[in-house]
């Protein structure tokens, strides 16, 4: 529990930063009273929240690789596959980046955004679309300083980019009146500072070196049988998101701005629950590489038990505090009916989607990544559509009730599962009753070709020892 909440405690406060400086963002657009600057930060949001997502489950890859390897005292091995992945992310975020911004209008009209609206949200993409590799060079060094328990360097680096962030937003917006467009380069500055702060902290560790064209491939295949199916995870729910964001544009700005708002909040109340799912992998990861299956239990265990103090302390902070937080955001009419439901009954949902969260960080780092692709997809298709439709009926409230509802039922099933699959582990590899059910390349073969790959290298080791020792 104490390795659990040292680790998951620094992650939350860098990713607090990060995300209070997003509700400042808004704040600030909120103040210079134009409902369609809100509104496009609400649609700027939904597509940034796609980007990171592609960008986040190649992390998750990343870490779980490295930390396996870390934990059974390869580092060399660690540091070759770090580089050679963290090279391909680039090129990969590099390519997003571009594509998002060439077709942002169709995409943004996908979304729901017309007129003076998109336009808005287009511009502020086109700014930050081709700046996205710079979230996945930090990203990647994020995860790299976890997977080697180094919290403290992983929260202080987010930590100085959230507070360069925090400086330049009102200088930008208000003192320049660059509006979105300051918020735009303000985001990018930051995260270029993130991404080189990152990339030298980690190299304190031996963490990186030129990447060799002999293995990048290779490794990359070998992470991508872990991170493709986390990343098909984490684009579930900002896909559900898409349907959500639709539905409340039908309901005019005011809707589309007040879920934007309470988009911002979350992360900012819940950011120790989604500093979980990136700080209890590693550990994970490490202990089921090191053989220490009963401390993998106790790693869930923990996790589950602290989701649950952070939602029921974050209950009782809004919701005596749901007036000044409309008063704060200048919020009228079907915004801060929004908010102010947020506050009294839905936020008591996300108990269940911190149960999902942390059932997909088992599966992702215990080699089982396509249960949480299953389990995040159903969330955000069976878990998402109908409820909200339904709710569709009862105005803009009620697709906020239906959003959480399906949640309830994929997040209580996902922990049962990932309790069925930390029982039937097995020291070093996957449980075999379990990965057998998996189809195609998921983390079964990557995992197996790592073992493969470790018997062998122990094997030249050994040649290696005997021809010295002649």
């Amino acid at each position: 529990m104490r390795h659990v909440v040292v680790m998951a405690g620094t992650g939350a406060i860098g990713l607090m930063a990060v995300f209070a400086v997003d509700l400042l963002n808004l704040f600030y657009i909120s103040r210079l009273n134009d409902p369609a600057l809100t509104a496009a930060i609400g649609f700027t949001g939904a597509v940034g929240y796609v980007q990171i997502a592609v960008s986040i489950g190649m992390s998750i890859g990343l870490g779980a690789v490295t930390a396996r390897q870390i934990g059974a005292g390869r580092h060399d091995r660690a540091r070759r596959i770090a580089s050679s992945f963290l090279l391909v992310m680039t090129i990969v975020m590099v390519a997003l980046g571009l594509a998002t911004a060439l077709f942002s209008t169709p995409i943004l009209h996908l979304f729901g955004a017309t007129g003076q609206v998109a336009e808005q949200a287009g511009q502020y993409i086109r700014i930050v679309s081709p700046a996205l590799w710079l979230v996945a060079a930090g990203m990647g060094c994020s995860s790299l300083l976890r997977a080697v328990g180094d919290a403290k360097q992983s929260m202080n680096v987010t930590l100085i980019g959230a507070l360069a962030s925090a400086m330049l937003d009102p200088l930008l917006i208000f003192w320049l009146h660059l509006g979105l467009e300051g918020a735009a380069i303000s985001t990018i500055l930051s995260r270029g500072l993130v991404a080189v702060l990152g990339y030298l902290a980690v190299r304190q560790h031996d963490l990186l070196t030129m990447p060799s064209t002999r293995y990048v491939l290779h490794d990359a295949r070998l992470v991508g049988g872990v991170a493709m199916p986390a990343i098909l995870t984490n684009l579930a729910t900002p896909i559900g998101g898409l349907f959500v964001t639709h539905a409340m544009a039908k309901f005019g700005l005011a809707a589309v701005a007040g879920q934007a708002t309470i988009d911002r909040i979350v992360p900012v109340a819940f950011a120790f629950v989604f500093a979980l799912t990136g700080s209890v992998g590693p550990i994970m990861s490490q202990n089921q590489g090191a053989g220490h299956l009963d401390r993998v239990r106790q790693t869930l265990v923990a996790a589950l038990k602290l989701v649950a103090i952070c939602v029921a302390l974050t209950w009782a902070i809004l919701l005596p505090a749901q007036n000044l937080v409309v008063q704060v955001f200048a919020a009228q009419g079907a915004t801060a009916d929004l908010i102010r439901l947020f506050c009294t009954w839905t936020v008591g949902g996300y108990l269940f989607i911190g149960m999902l969260f942390v059932a997909n960080t088992a599966f992702n780092n215990l080699g089982f990544p396509l249960y949480s692709t299953l389990f995040n997809w159903g969330r955000a298709t069976l878990g998402t559509i109908p409820f909200v439709w339904i709710g569709m009926r009862f105005g803009p409230c009620g697709v906020q009730v239906g959003q959480v509802l399906g949640s309830v039922v994929f997040g209580a099933w996902a922990v049962l599962t990932a309790f069925s699959v930390v029982r039937n582990l097995k020291p070093g590899r996957v449980a075999p009753g379990l990965a057998a059910e998996l189809p195609g390349r998921t983390a079964k073969s990557a995992m197996a070709e790592l073992n493969e790959l470790d018997e062998e290298e122990q094997i030249a080791d050994d040649m290696a020892d005997q021809s010295a020792r002649a």
